[in-house]
């Protein structure tokens, strides 16, 4: 059974930084490709950012590029979502997500396998 649980979101004003965290357990978390979404209420999940199981290529939404950073550390099990400069469009709930298999950066949320529940981040203008 694989677990994801995220964790940092919270209220925050405009301009400010967050950082979220997303813990994987019950298999090799190495062997999983992993993204970030977030979704409001009434639309559809969108894909935020994206990291290879290594670490060294990275993908991310044209809204957010330049803002947010995505990072993992495979020896804890975590990725990570930098938040920097955040504006009020940004309010959404977040969730992490893992593929299970694949090499490549994957932007689209059907090509996921697990979810984690989700962490709200409101951003106040």
């Amino acid at each position: 059974q694989v677990q994801l649980v995220e964790s940092g979101g919270g209220f925050v004003q405009t301009g400010g930084s967050l950082k979220l965290s997303c813990v994987v357990s019950g298999r090799t978390f190495s062997n999983y490709p992993m993204g970030w979404f977030r979704q409001t209420p009434g639309k559809e999940r969108e894909f935020v950012a994206a990291i290879s199981r290594s670490g060294e290529s990275t993908s991310y939404s044209d809204s957010v590029k330049g803002r947010f950073t995505i990072s993992r550390d495979n020896a804890k099990n975590t990725i990570f979502l930098q938040m920097n400069s955040l504006k009020p469009e940004d309010t959404a709930v977040y969730y992490c997500a893992a593929r299970d298999g694949g090499i490549f950066l994957f932007t689209a949320a059907h090509q996921y396998t697990y979810w984690g529940q989700g962490t709200q981040v409101t951003v106040s203008s």
